[in-house]
């Protein structure tokens, strides 16, 4: 999968906890957990609109899914935030 380059500026503070988690092993890379990072605050930011079919654990791991397939756009992301 092709994935597009982002450069974010992050504190030295953040930047020594991304590392880390990269050095304990939770993740493989800083791209790692940026990655889930970015995918946990979408998906709680979209859990207020899931639809509520009875199986929300099922919608939940398609959305990861999609999330994790799908190029987003950064103001499409901020409109769910609003």
């Amino acid at each position: 999968m092709v994935m597009d380059t982002c450069q974010v500026r992050l504190s030295h503070g953040l930047v020594e906890k991304i590392d880390s988690l990269v050095e304990t092993g939770v993740y493989s890379s800083r791209s790692d957990v940026l990655r889930d990072a970015v995918r946990r605050l979408v998906l709680d930011k979209m859990a207020g609109i899931l639809t509520n079919t009875g199986d929300s654990i099922k919608e939940t791991k398609e959305l990861r899914k999609k999330l994790s397939k799908e190029k987003f756009d950064l103001e499409e992301i901020n409109k769910l935030v609003d």
